[in-house]
């Protein structure tokens, strides 16, 4: 059983790969072979599994996070970033000697991004890391091609994302893991990809027979979700923002709607605040270092103009601290 006194209770559990991340923004487009661009917007911090606990960290939740660091610079400065200045609890993460931290060079140009990364598989696999794991209220699990069985042994809502298939084979076999997940957050692609349809909308209706809370992002085009738990259904809209960087966007979405989830509010409000806290990040450069706090929640309804929005997010007045700058 896990040591829940040695461990006091978290919010929120999260485990998975940190990366060192080096963003640039506002390029016209990406480099071409023989040629060097230049650009003014450019800033640095951890990524990967810290975009989540960054924003949950700045939205009030006890978080902790497993992860490999490398015992190099890159990943002392984002022991020390996620540690000390965000109170993130790393009792579960290992600094690695001899391990290099991944790093990641992230291109944003045309509303997208690409990205480089520089790194080796960890030398821990999370369960070996973890161990028992700490008791929380929900757990955030990256899936992977190897199942891993620390997210059920937390006792708390497992969530649960995807990345990019460098083999592009999108294994269906991926989606046996959600037999104890609680929530699915793939983006339109990896969901239509998993599931062999051909619309988010086809790919939604698959997911939602697999796991209670089944939810499909889409960029510009909004959100669709399901939640099988209350029978609720949403067809949420983007919100329009001025787009400088999209690193770490899916994530910051993540987090935003565990923390709404945990927060007990109606799926569409759940949504709404999840759209808002990942288009506040994108206003910015990078992914962890552009999560938004609570003031930056404040005050984008304090200077929100249009009357169907203030509708529709107002439900936020509600909820926000009333120090919102702590």
């Amino acid at each position: 059983m896990p040591d829940h006194a040695v461990h006091p209770q978290l919010d929120v559990f999260v485990s998975g790969l940190l990366f060192f991340d080096l963003a640039f923004a506002g390029l016209e487009q990406g480099p071409k072979p023989g040629t060097e661009i230049w650009t003014t917007e450019m800033t640095s911090g951890p990524g990967g599994i810290a975009n989540f606990a960054f924003t949950l960290a700045r939205l009030g939740l006890r978080t902790g996070v497993a992860a490999a660091f490398g015992d190099d610079p890159f990943g002392r400065y984002c022991w020390t970033a996620l540690g000390e200045e965000e109170g993130v609890d790393l009792s579960r993460s290992r600094l690695v000697p001899g391990w290099p931290t991944p790093t990641t060079a992230s291109l944003a140009y045309e509303g997208d991004r690409a990205l480089v990364t520089h790194g080796f598989p960890p030398p821990l696999g999370p369960d070996e890391m973890i161990g028992d794991p700490p008791a929380a209220r929900a757990a955030i699990v990256h899936l992977g091609p190897q199942p891993v069985a620390w997210p059920a042994k937390t006792g708390g809502l497992v969530f649960a994302d995807v990345g990019w298939d460098p083999t592009e084979e999108w294994s269906s076999a991926m989606l046996d893991q959600l037999a104890w997940c609680h929530a699915f957050m793939p983006n339109a692609y990896e969901a239509m990809s998993y599931t062999r349809t051909d619309t988010p909308a086809a790919a939604l209706s698959k997911l939602a027979d697999l796991v209670p809370l089944a939810v499909v992002t889409r960029g510009g085009d909004g959100v669709l979700a399901v939640d099988a738990t209350t029978g609720e259904e949403a067809d949420i809209p983007a919100l329009p923002v001025d787009v400088r960087d999209p690193t770490g966007a899916g994530d910051v979405f993540g987090a935003g709607l565990v923390a709404a989830t945990l927060a007990g509010w109606p799926l569409a409000e759940r949504i709404r605040f999840a759209n808002l806290v990942a288009a506040l990040s994108v206003r910015r450069v990078g992914g962890a270092p552009s999560a938004p706090r609570w003031a930056d929640v404040a005050g984008w309804l304090r200077d929100l103009t249009d009357q169907r929005l203030r509708r529709d997010y107002g439900f936020i007045l509600d909820v926000i601290p009333h120090n919102p700058e702590g």
